[in-house]
């Protein structure tokens, strides 16, 4: 399943909302404003949050937690040297670990387990800059996906700056 994240981050709002291809509105990303660390919340069209994203503080490498009623559901860290291998790794709460490869800079990329790809980033079929695509290809971690998905971009875009 294909999903779009219309990102409007530079809005005076600050939000983005996650849709399926047919422009059915799956989630919102709400940035938590006046916050020491940059928290984000992925709210359903009925209000419930889904998870939230927190981006730790003080840390030597970008990392992010993945909570879900203040309950940590996994993490991402992104490498600052590598030669070989992968610059973001993931570790879930069920002890999963995912890789995340590709090119970055251009914002294509994969997220994996053990090989598998399970979603698919793109930013090739969008001529609008805050647009991208998530191919979901493991729908039982949908929600998990578009959530690492949404830190990877975010992550990078903080890099840019």
């Amino acid at each position: 399943m294909r999903y779009l994240v219309r990102d409007r981050m530079f809005a005076f709002h600050e939000e983005a909302w996650i849709e399926t291809e047919h422009r059915e509105k799956v989630f919102k990303v709400d940035r938590k404003l006046l916050r020491l660390r940059t928290t984000f919340a992925f709210v359903d069209p009925w209000g419930q949050t889904a998870a939230t994203i927190v981006r730790k503080a003080m840390t030597w490498h970008h990392t992010i937690l993945i909570k879900h009623d203040g309950e940590r559901l996994g993490k991402i860290s992104r490498r600052l040297f590598r030669l070989f291998g992968d610059r973001f790794v993931v570790k879930l709460r069920d002890g999963r670990k995912l890789r995340i490869n590709g090119n970055l800079w251009d914002r294509e990329f994969d997220i994996q387990h053990r090989g598998t790809t399970l979603a698919h980033v793109s930013r090739r079929w969008f001529s609008l800059r805050d647009t991208y695509a998530v191919d979901v290809l493991e729908p039982a971690d949908t929600t998990m996906l578009l959530v690492l998905a949404v830190c990877v971009d975010h992550i990078l875009h903080e890099q840019r700056d």
